[in-house]
């Protein structure tokens, strides 16, 4: 049997403008993204849609940013809305979850909050970052890694052939050497803020852990594909540990779309500020429809 699936973006989706034609067009999203300013505490609609590159490019205002307009945009979608799986890339995880009705709105808006905030302050303790390894193995990248002395690990399996390293500086620009020298067409330090989903992490890991016990998850209406697992989630504790590992622990991006297209997937839809993930599901899965919903 074909299914749908709906997918959610991450950070670097962002841009000037997103939500903007929601909020003045829809009043139940109108209603959304003011509960949202009353909840963080600041008009963060006001850097959504007038702010500047750089106001969007911090984790504060970035992460909140994109589960907003991500979320809100499901909801209006109503009952066209009929997701058979759903999975969210990082941040995106915690979109898909509150649109398929795991947690509730406010809960997941306070929770991607403070997860943008411990994540910023690890990332103050130490010098970390992250770079783009383009065709090569994932095979040769996770050995270059391994013998690279230094904290220094596969991150994000985006698709076959980009994988994004994360780790302390120095030992990712070694790394960088490592993997040209092993073939990669490039190893680029990516302009990011720290060395997210890897053990640099920990810290963070540790305060949202708290946070994530302490909220109320329930069964999404279809599986989950977590980004610690690639595989179908349900159960509301597994789906508590993931999101705490997923801190960590790599995206596993690459397998979890071939898991949903294994599972009967044919259409894929991007639901989120970007097309960025439409266009990896079209290089995972040649095979499938893809598409993007602004």
């Amino acid at each position: 049997m074909s299914k749908h699936a709906y997918v959610f973006p991450g950070q670097g989706s962002q841009f000037v403008g997103m939500g903007k034609d929601l909020y003045e067009s829809n009043a139940q999203a109108k209603e959304l993204f003011e509960k949202a300013n009353e909840i963080l505490g600041f008009r963060i609609t006001d850097l959504m849609f007038g702010g500047t590159d750089e106001d969007l490019r911090k984790t504060r205002v970035t992460q909140p940013a994109i589960f907003l307009h991500s979320v809100i945009r499901a909801v209006v979608m109503g009952d066209d809305f009929r997701p058979a799986m759903v999975a969210g890339h990082s941040l995106g995880e915690f979109s898909a979850l509150v649109a398929a009705g795991a947690m509730k709105f406010e809960d997941g808006l306070r929770l991607v909050e403070q997860r943008a905030l411990a994540m910023q302050e690890a990332c103050e303790l130490v010098s970390g970052t992250m770079a783009a390894v383009l065709a090569l193995d994932d095979e040769k990248v996770e050995a270059v890694c391994a013998e690279t002395e230094g904290v220094v690990v596969p991150a994000n399996y985006n698709c076959p052939g980009q994988l994004v390293i994360s780790g302390a500086y120095a030992a990712v620009e070694a790394a960088c050497e490592g993997m040209k020298a092993a073939g990669a067409k490039r190893a680029l330090i990516l302009p990011v803020g720290g060395a997210f989903h890897s053990p640099l992490m920990e810290p963070a890991r540790e305060k949202l852990a708290k946070a994530i016990e302490a909220t109320e998850i329930v069964a999404p209406r279809c599986a989950i594909y977590q980004n610690v697992t690639a595989s179908a989630v349900m159960d509301q504790d597994e789906i508590k540990r993931n999101l705490v590992a997923q801190l960590t622990a790599p995206v596993r991006w690459t397998q979890s779309v071939r898991a949903m297209v294994a599972d009967g997937a044919v259409m894929f839809t991007e639901v989120g500020p970007g097309k960025v993930l439409q266009g990896l599901v079209k290089k995972i899965a040649a095979e499938v429809e893809a598409e993007s919903i602004a």
